[in-house]
């Protein structure tokens, strides 16, 4: 049985995944299998795929959907998967040769898994410049959350994780909206769990004029709901004063935007949230509204 799950959501993306496709005929260690879906793409990346499913030179497995949107492609992904690990690579993204070889040998030699959920390892824009630091060299492992806000570190991972933890934790996605940042579900496991850091770039990353990172503004406007609930989970677990004042900065600026009624009321704590009023009405204002000028 295959070790690991290799999954791209994707959208219209034909013209770019070709890439990400090459560089898993690359990798030196066969134990994975590419899990694709396709979130109801209108150009031929159906076609596409089948064409390389027949040719049979990896594993792929292919599943449409009616488009809902990343979050929602990614919980069929993880309720599909059935191998110990799992990682999301995104269709405009793709892996360094070695990069499966890598994480099952790091993953092997783990000792006590118990209170570990993955690999945190680095994404680059070519193998030898991480986007952003290396990861902090004193600690071996780390809450997601931690990395960022404790020990410094200023980059983008590439993450790794037990399937088994992905499960109790799928994305949360209102009806009539499309998106929840990734932090939703990361913030969760981090509740209950560490990553092993791993100080290599496994991962090669492109931002796309279409792709999410680009378009952040616009993803809060259409998914103001998700925005709320992301936030407000922050402002909960966040471990520092710093981070719950300006997750509830943006709480509010959630519920403002997707008409929420009682913001402070349900807040985790209305003394911050009330505080964080003034400075949220006025970047809604100057972002949200004027924005659209």
């Amino acid at each position: 049985m295959k070790r690991i799950t290799v999954f791209t959501p994707c959208y219209n993306r034909a013209y770019i995944l070709g890439t990400l496709y090459e560089s898993l005929k690359k990798q030196i260690h066969p134990s994975f299998l590419w899990l694709i879906v396709d979130d109801g793409s209108t150009d031929d990346t159906e076609e596409l795929v089948q064409g390389w499913i027949a040719e049979n030179l990896i594993e792929i497995q292919y599943y449409k959907q009616e488009n809902g949107g990343k979050q929602r492609a990614h919980n069929k992904g993880v309720q599909l998967c059935d191998t110990e690990l799992f990682i999301c690579v995104d269709s405009d993204d793709y892996l360094t040769e070695d990069a499966v070889d890598t994480l099952i040998r790091v993953w092997d030699r783990i000792g006590s898994k118990r209170e570990i959920s993955g690999i945190a390892a680095l994404r680059g824009t070519d193998r030898h410049t991480p986007i952003g630091t290396a990861m902090p060299r004193h600690i071996q492992a780390s809450r997601l959350s931690d990395l960022y806000h404790v020990h410094g570190f200023r980059g983008d991972t590439a993450l790794l994780f037990r399937t088994e933890i992905l499960k109790e934790f799928p994305f949360y996605v209102f009806e009539g909206e499309k998106f929840i940042g990734e932090s939703y579900v990361y913030l969760q496991i981090d509740q209950h769990y560490s990553l092993y850091i791993l100080d290599e770039i496994i991962y090669i990353c492109r931002y796309l004029e279409d792709g999410y990172t680009r378009n952040v503004r616009r993803l809060i406007q259409n998914n103001p709901k998700g925005y709320m609930l992301l936030n407000r989970q922050g402002a909960e677990h966040s471990r520092t004063l710093k981070n719950r004042y300006l997750y509830s900065i943006r709480y509010i600026i959630g519920c403002l935007l997707s008409g929420e009624k009682g913001a402070i009321r349900k807040a985790p704590s209305r003394i911050l949230t009330a505080l964080a009023l003034p400075p949220a009405l006025v970047l809604s204002y100057l972002t949200y509204k004027m924005g659209r000028k």
